[in-house]
């Protein structure tokens, strides 16, 4: 293939991608298959408390930016992903009044995702691994 017969600007990204390609077969398309969800909403796969529709979702922004609604307050936060690893950086949680067991719940999948240092896609499913394995998937309504 000659690349000199091209535009500049795709000559170099064509020929870096072909050369890419060349050198380091399903490099391109293991990228694509691990790609994050940046710009979605992701809900935490697990049932609701009794007496609450509410399960924890993470609300990612395209710069990285986080909302985390948890079983009952919420987080605003920034998550950092590079390949398999992503760091969840959270500052104050609100301080709404809820039950023991809510609040409870609130700051185990806080502490949790707080912990997680790896993530993989499994499906339509993200994987959060830390100590403790936490299952996303996008809402279904």
């Amino acid at each position: 293939m000659s690349c000199s017969i091209l535009p500049v600007a795709w000559v170099r990204a064509g020929c870096l991608a072909a050369i890419l390609s060349l050198s380091v077969p399903g490099a391109m398309a293991r990228d694509v298959a691990k790609e994050f969800p940046f710009d979605q909403s992701l809900m935490l796969d697990t049932l609701p408390m009794r007496g609450s529709k509410r399960v924890p979702m993470l609300e990612i922004a395209k710069n990285g930016a986080v909302l985390i609604d948890l079983w009952c307050n919420s987080v605003q936060g920034h998550i950092v992903v590079v390949d398999d690893t992503i760091t969840i950086l959270a500052g104050p949680k609100t301080d709404r009044p809820c039950p023991p067991e809510r609040a409870q719940g609130d700051e185990e999948v806080l502490s949790s995702l707080m912990q997680v240092t790896k993530w993989r896609r499994e499906g339509n499913d993200i994987v959060l691994i830390g100590p403790q394995t936490l299952r996303f998937h996008k809402p279904s309504n």
